[in-house]
């Protein structure tokens, strides 16, 4: 049986209730039905309740007790006297609170078109392009050309059935398993003792429906995300390229879409960085304070990853990046520290028994320096200058030295008098200024633990040509992306956020240098971390897989990785297309792959159906040709095969790629 949207099950629901409907009960009196809710109309209460799914939406339980929400209840149906599509909906859009619409408000937000919809999102190409075949007078010939893709726009209430169904867990095929010896099949996947899945992974599919299948295995379980995003430049580095009038309202949701499933990913612990260019950087940076708390970024890093500047810059030439660095939960993180460099440890220029150290004043500054702050860290210390001896008592020959600083103020001491006791006669030292006994505390390398992360990365090593591109073109023979990292700046943000065994999420995998980073810095530290890459494009099979097979093989690294797509739908139209036997077969076959997938969201295609098959110069074209072009037009088709349906045989899915699935999943086939 077909499964029922919202709108449809309160109609049928409300059947019962001739008050409601029109004579031959085909119109609902939506008006009616508002105002006898508005007084509490127990009859239509009655009959909602009695509807799983419509007491689980409109109903909130209180102990034993459902409370109906009245308001979400109308602002459900206000919604649902327009379509689910952008068109229809265009003067509503992003116009809410995700309760009421502003209109009915006195609120003041920040907002901004498609905030309330899911961007579907399909990219097929790295520039966002769909290919078209249109015939040409002057060549003669149907010719291949490109144009945006026209991207599809769900609201979040309204399409509640459309992202449900959309964000159901997708099924997976073709399954690999890649080690230095070369290709495997996948006998098992493997997990730790918690039953987690523990193996590194690189997906194929459209990110957002991956990010929703991996919640039941991940949620909670990532420690560290790295994202280098589509960037919305609108100019040569522009990456995110989609065909409507609200570019950066689009871009938002886009991230945003992404953002809040990721969100659920991260460990309590967990930190979440994005690298992002000047165009978007308080764009995101707002996005990220809404939905991780701006009371949990711990930072924004510029990032020099272009020391010559970008030349083709119109005004200034471009040297950075930013990194902008959130927690799940601000008080739960550890940022550990770099190791001390060769130049750094040149700060420790004296010497004792125990360390070289640097002196620095005993005497505290900065916030909590003052007397009325910290009471109990003002005190006298006495010392001695024929022994040089420090005491919390005076002596015969002792002077009295307090936390006074050169404009008279009383400040406080570092260490609080147990402290002082315990290293007062290894740790501290008395010297002589302007007249003066000023007390100094020894400063180890050791008692520092590194140097602490700075905001400005200048590096060389973070040079993203050297260390990006070059690099890339040395492991895979030839430039084959565009813009890759600087493996080094990501390996550093890795080192300062991860524990040895946590997991690295990245959903924007590019060219694999975050991959690259978790391997090189495990061989490093001797650390197991494990990756999950997720990349929709298809260089995911000559730049992503292949640069993280090639080191692992190069590098002689005992570990390896599973790689397995999210299973398409198209794959088997393909598949029935070469199978046709004539023109009239292709026809009959695209009008039925038209109605169950493209429906009207593409107006090539439409056009197409419509208007070129008809024509003589297509019909005159041989079988493969015409074969070539309705396959073309199927390659932008990004819809999935959910775990649920993958047992249907319409679909092809072998039966190791189910069992492998189910196993992903945790689940019985």
């Amino acid at each position: 049986m077909e499964k029922l949207n919202f709108k449809q099950r309160i109609e049928n629901v409300l059947k019962s209730d001739e008050r409601l409907w029109n004579s031959d009960k085909t119109e609902l009196n939506q008006a009616l039905l508002l105002d006898l809710l508005e007084n509490i109309d127990i009859k239509i209460i009655e009959l909602l309740i009695q509807e799983d799914n419509l007491r689980n939406k409109f109903f909130v339980k209180i102990k034993d007790v459902y409370v109906f929400k009245t308001n979400d209840f109308r602002f459900f149906m206000e919604e649902n006297k327009v379509d689910n599509n952008y068109t229809s909906y265009k003067n509503r859009i992003g116009l809410t609170d995700g309760k009421r619409f502003l209109k009915d408000t006195n609120d003041v937000v920040l907002n901004w078109p498609f905030k309330d919809c899911v961007l579907e999102g399909g990219q097929s190409t790295e520039e966002g392009l769909d290919t078209y075949f249109e015939y040409s007078e002057k060549s003669e010939i149907y010719e291949e050309k490109q144009a945006k893709r026209k991207e599809i726009f769900f609201n979040q209430v309204i399409a509640h059935d459309e992202i449900d169904r959309l964000f159901d867990p997708k099924a997976f095929v073709n399954w690999k398993r890649y080690t230095k010896e070369g290709e495997q099949d996948i006998l098992e996947i493997k997990r730790d003792k918690n039953g987690i899945i523990k193996e590194n992974m690189i997906i194929k599919g459209n990110n957002l429906l991956a990010l929703h299948s991996l919640k039941q295995q991940f949620t909670g379980k990532i420690k560290l995300i790295y994202i280098d995003p589509p960037y919305n430049t609108g100019g040569s580095g522009d990456t995110f390229v989609y065909n409507n009038s609200f570019k950066r309202s689009s871009w938002l949701t886009f991230m945003r879409n992404r953002l809040e499933v990721a969100k659920r990913l991260l460990q309590d612990n967990g930190v979440l960085i994005a690298a992002i260019d000047d165009y978007e950087m308080h764009s995101l940076r707002f996005l990220l304070d809404e939905i991780l708390g701006d009371e949990n970024r711990l930072g924004t890093v510029v990032v020099v990853h272009n020391p010559r500047g970008r030349n083709d810059d119109k005004y200034f030439a471009t040297m950075h990046e930013y990194l902008l660095v959130y927690a799940k939960n601000k008080d739960l993180v550890q940022l550990k520290n770099f190791e001390f460099t060769a130049e750094d440890l040149k700060q420790f220029n004296k010497e004792d028994d125990i360390s070289t150290y640097s002196e620095t004043p005993y005497t505290r500054t900065g916030n909590n320096s003052n007397k009325h702050e910290r009471p109990n860290l003002f005190y006298s210390i006495y010392y001695d200058p024929k022994t040089s001896n420090l005491s919390l008592k005076p002596s015969a020959n002792s002077v009295e030295i307090l936390p006074i600083n050169a404009e008279g103020d009383e400040k406080t001491w570092r260490w609080g008098k147990e402290t002082f006791e315990q290293k007062k006669d290894t740790e501290l030292l008395v010297k002589i200024v302007k007249g003066d006994y000023k007390v100094f505390k020894k400063r180890r390398p050791s008692d520092i633990g590194g140097r602490k992360p700075r905001t400005v990365w200048s590096d060389s090593r973070y040079d993203a040509s050297s260390n990006g591109i070059m690099l890339l073109r040395s492991i895979l023979g030839k430039n084959v992306f565009s813009y890759p990292k600087s493996l080094y700046a990501v390996m550093d943000f890795i080192k300062i956020l991860s524990d040895k065994n946590d997991r690295i999420l990245d959903f924007f995998a590019g060219s694999s240098t975050t991959a690259h980073a978790v391997l090189e810095l495990n061989k490093e530290d001797g650390g197991n971390r494990k990756f999950i890459m997720i990349e929709q494009i298809d260089y995911i099979n000559t730049v992503t897989s292949p640069r993280i097979q090639k080191v692992i093989k190069k590098e002689n690294i005992n570990d390896t990785f599973i790689y397995f797509e999210m299973a398409k739908w198209n794959e088997t139209a393909k598949e029935k297309i070469i199978e046709c036997e004539n023109l009239n077969e292709l026809i009959i076959y695209f009008d039925d792959m038209y109605e169950r997938y493209f429906l009207n969201y593409n107006l090539k295609i439409k056009e197409f159906k419509e208007k070129v098959i008809k024509e003589e110069k297509f019909r005159e074209l041989t079988l493969d040709e015409q074969k070539n072009i309705f396959v073309a037009m199927l390659d932008n088709n990004q819809m999935y095969v959910n775990k649920t349906e993958m047992s249907d045989k319409k679909f092809g899915i072998s039966e190791s790629d189910k069992k492998l699935t189910c196993e992903f999943y945790d689940c019985e086939v």
